[in-house]
């Protein structure tokens, strides 16, 4: 078995890492994705990961981290460079495309469904073996760059009119791309309430009814490649009518002090006079019987009574049938 390996030359841009120089420039020094390489005076450069593999045909992909947006190169890679032909790649064992001579496949925006265990095959030409190889399987997460955004109000998503609101569409970008930028924007019901901008809230100085409906915010990539929406988040502004119900009833009242009187006084008498009016009317089917009622009761009565008696007839006539049966029966057994 013999070994399939690139050559690659590892160098470090730069003077040797000392307290007074390093091997990063000035700028990088600056850069929030340097600085957790820094120690004790040191600068130190980002890991480089070397996988040695030993096979005629391995799969080689990339080391850093990928993340949705980014693109991805595979290359099918064979010992020494020899020629190979019918290529072909293959993701969790299916294969991406027809074989072809092409010894790199490439996908320009990778999302998370493209994550899943890589390989390739093909044939070797003269000098390698001239048989088909398969490389071994690779896997290849492709993590998310940033959640879902979540849209929030403050104070509240139920404003009184005629104060603030400010809604804030929340995510976060990882460690690793910290650097990167994202662009937000705002909806209601359908439309922009405010286009693409650097700054993750929208403001509303003074709520109004007319601000009340379904909102959601997007987070975008500055390419727009990776974009995401908030579920939707209902605003209801409490105008002054709903918050005042009770002084704007009162002024009806205060027109007239004589109707107010009569109002006040109308409802005493008339829970006394309804109460007697109901209690003879529940009292009475107890104390005195419905005639109507009682004769119902008598046509049910004899009702009942004729159906006891059919049923009377109807059991005499089983008996002499049994009775009947059994003389046939005893007739025939003497014969």
């Amino acid at each position: 078995m013999l070994l399939a390996a690139s050559f690659e030359t590892l160098q470090c841009e730069g003077p040797v890492s000392t307290q007074d120089s390093s091997c990063d420039t000035e700028e990088d020094l600056t850069s929030p994705r340097e600085v957790d390489f820094q120690f004790k005076g040191y600068t130190f450069s980002k890991p480089f990961h070397l996988i040695v593999s030993y096979d005629w045909l391995i799969l080689q992909g990339p080391v850093s981290p990928i993340f949705e947006g980014d693109p991805l190169i595979l290359r099918c890679q064979a010992w020494q460079d020899w020629p190979l032909t019918q290529i072909t790649f293959y993701r969790d064992g299916s294969a991406l495309g027809p074989p072809g001579p092409n010894k790199e496949f490439s996908i320009a925006v990778v999302q998370q469904t493209d994550s899943g265990h890589y390989h390739c095959s093909g044939i070797f030409r003269s000098p390698g073996p001239g048989s088909p190889e398969t490389a071994s399987s690779v896997a290849i997460k492709i993590q998310e760059l940033f959640p879902t955004p979540l849209l929030r109000a403050a104070p509240s998503a139920e404003p009184q009119e005629g104060g603030p609101v400010t809604l804030s569409c929340q995510t976060k970008l990882p460690l690793h791309r910290s650097t990167a930028r994202l662009f937000f924007s705002f909806y209601k019901d359908g439309r922009t309430v405010r286009g693409r901008g650097l700054s993750s809230e929208f403001q509303i100085p003074r709520a109004s009814e007319a601000h009340s409906g379904s909102y959601w915010c997007e987070a975008a990539t500055e390419d727009n490649q990776v974009w995401k929406q908030s579920s939707k988040l209902e605003i209801r502004v409490q105008g002054p009518s709903s918050s005042t119900a009770a002084p704007t009833l009162s002024p009806a009242p205060q027109k007239s002090t004589v109707p107010e009187s009569t109002t006040t006084e109308s409802p005493g008498p008339h829970p006394p006079l309804s109460t007697p009016s109901k209690n003879p009317g529940f009292s009475s089917p107890l104390r005195v019987p419905d005639p109507h009622l009682n004769h119902q009761m008598g046509i049910l009565l004899k009702q009942m009574q004729d159906m006891r008696a059919l049923l009377g007839h109807l059991v005499m006539e089983l008996r002499d049938l049994s009775g009947h049966l059994k003389l046939q029966t005893t007739k025939g057994h003497a014969k």
